[in-house]
C-alpha cells in the first residue's frame, strides 16, 4: 500500500510541474544564436590539411613525409586553440544528469 501511494504522488508530483513549465515557454520571445564565424586562418588552415591528405605519399622520401606529418600536427594544435570550445566529459555528464534525478 505504502509503494502504491508513493507512485500516485510522484506522478502527481510529475503531472504537475508539466503545465507550469509548458505555461512559461508560451509568454517568452526565442533568442537568436550566433552561428560561430569561421576566421579566413581558420579556412587556410583547413585548406591545407586537405591539399596534405590529397598528396600521394608513396613517392614521397621519409622527409619529406616526417615534415608533413609535423605540419598536420602542428596545424591540428593551431585549430584546437582557435576554437576554444567546451568539452564536458561523459562522466560529468553523468554526475549532473544523477544530480538533477536526485534535485529534482
Amino acid at each position: 500500500m505504502k509503494r502504491y501511494t508513493l507512485c500516485v504522488a510522484v506522478a502527481f508530483m510529475l503531472f504537475s510541474f508539466i503545465p507550469m513549465q509548458m505555461k512559461a515557454v508560451i509568454g517568452t520571445n526565442p533568442v537568436p544564436v550566433a552561428a560561430p564565424v569561421e576566421s579566413a586562418e581558420v579556412n587556410a588552415l583547413t585548406l591545407r590539411l586537405t591539399e596534405i591528405q590529397a598528396i600521394n605519399k608513396s613517392t614521397l622520401s621519409s622527409d619529406e613525409k616526417k615534415e608533413l606529418r609535423q605540419e598536420t600536427r602542428s596545424i591540428k594544435k593551431q585549430l584546437k586553440a582557435l576554437n576554444r570550445g567546451v568539452y564536458i566529459s561523459l562522466g560529468s555528464v553523468i554526475i549532473i544528469v544523477l544530480l538533477l534525478i536526485l534535485l529534482l
